[in-house]
């Protein structure tokens, strides 16, 4: 384990909108903020055509190619997520979420396209201090926190 610390900054509540991107609207909005660090909750829901990444095709091999899934109706969702810069500055979120629909749930990071069905609510925790970047693993392509 790695380890850092952090303080609490500000605190933002924001209404994403119908159609949003959002992993492009949280980066974008951290970005005209000056938030480089946060943690958050989001709940909401997800349209059809939204796109996630739900695990790697294979267990441990290399390189890992990502599996995704595409959404086919729309989705409640719930989730939770981490802000940090990469080695560029620049606010990266990764965030998972779980969408369901009557019986059946599918979990797994926005980072391909989750898009927004009318609303989506997030709070956001700003982190202050933190030395937490995100650089890019050669042996899986992770963009690893390095705290």
């Amino acid at each position: 384990m790695k380890y850092s610390s952090a303080k609490p900054g500000r605190v933002f509540v924001l209404r994403l909108e119908d159609g949003d991107v959002v992993h492009e609207t949280i980066e974008a909005f951290a970005r005209e903020k000056g938030i480089t660090a946060a943690s958050m909750i989001i709940l909401g829901g997800a349209d059809a055509g939204s796109t996630l990444v739900v695990g790697p095709e294979q267990g441990r091999t290399q390189p890992v190619v990502p599996k995704t899934r595409v959404l086919d109706n729309v989705h409640e969702v719930s989730g939770t997520g981490t802000l940090f810069p990469d080695e560029n500055g620049m606010p990266i979120l990764h965030l998972h979420m779980a969408c369901g629909r009557g019986f059946s749930t599918v979990t797994g990071c926005v980072r391909n396209g989750v898009r927004v069905w009318h609303v989506m609510e997030v709070v956001l925790h700003e982190l202050l201090d933190s030395t937490g970047v995100r650089k890019k693993d050669i042996t899986t392509g992770f963009d690893l926190l390095v705290p």
